[in-house]
């Protein structure tokens, strides 16, 4: 009888040292510092989850209203120093509209790498307008007020011609805008010929979109010299727009 009472206690005792072993590695796991790989992996699960569960209530994420060779929808809207602007505004332009989230890991990626300041520096030059639409809704992911627009815009040192607000979405959805970065190119005539991504970077990170194509450096390249642009459209890929609903 008493080896079996301490037979008993001393499994007592390990199995008491055994789970405790466990809850220390557990919380030495938690607590243990993540690297960026694995800080942008976790946001990149987060968007593919929010893209699927897009996709189950019905939204078409990738496909867009303002489909190449149509008319580009007027719109005004304000931007960041609250002056209406409007597509009406720069007719005879070539323009391109870049819907932004700057929390999106795509659209982030993008622009700390640089990638996107170059092209809008690039085409701006060329005298292309570059209107960013910001189209995120109040207390939603990527929805800031003006003046916390413009220290976003300092900190990326971004080229763009303006940063416009959307919080209702209109505009978006008005040209059937699903995700962010989502591009679209207007030529002079105010027709669009390109909608879509901006490269064929599947995966926010800085080496692939180094070297990926970038589509509407291409559409605008071709455009402005006069030849038929080759890719007009692609699927976007990025961050469900966080639509007020």
């Amino acid at each position: 009888m008493l080896k079996t009472i301490r037979a008993l206690f001393f499994a007592g005792i390990f199995t008491i040292l055994s789970a405790s072993a466990a809850l220390a590695s557990a919380s030495n796991a938690a607590t243990a510092p993540v690297s960026n790989t694995e800080t942008v992996q976790a946001r990149l699960n987060e968007s593919r989850l929010e893209t699927a569960q897009a996709q189950s209530k019905g939204l078409r994420l990738g496909t867009a209203a303002a489909v190449p060779g149509d008319s580009a929808p007027d719109f005004k809207l304000s931007d960041t120093d609250g002056r209406e602007r409007s597509l009406a505004e720069f007719a005879g332009k070539y323009v391109v509209l870049e819907w932004t989230n700057p929390d999106c890991p795509f659209v982030k990626a993008h622009y700390d790498a640089g990638a996107m300041q170059q092209v809008q520096e690039t085409y701006t030059a060329k005298g292309v307008v570059w209107l960013a639409v910001a189209s995120s809704g109040p207390g939603l992911q990527g929805y800031y007020e003006a003046a916390a627009w413009k220290k976003i815009n300092a900190n990326h040192k971004t080229q763009a011609t303006a940063v416009l607000l959307d919080p209702q979405g209109r505009v978006g959805k008005l040209y059937g805008v699903k995700a962010t970065p989502h591009m679209v190119v207007i030529n002079s005539q105010g027709a669009v010929i390109y909608a879509g991504a901006i490269d064929s970077a599947l995966r926010p990170y800085a080496e692939d979109i180094a070297e990926s194509k970038n589509y509407v450096a291409q559409a605008l390249d071709e455009a402005l010299s006069g030849h038929k642009v080759s890719i007009p459209s692609t699927k976007t890929h990025g961050c469900p727009v966080k639509y007020a609903f």
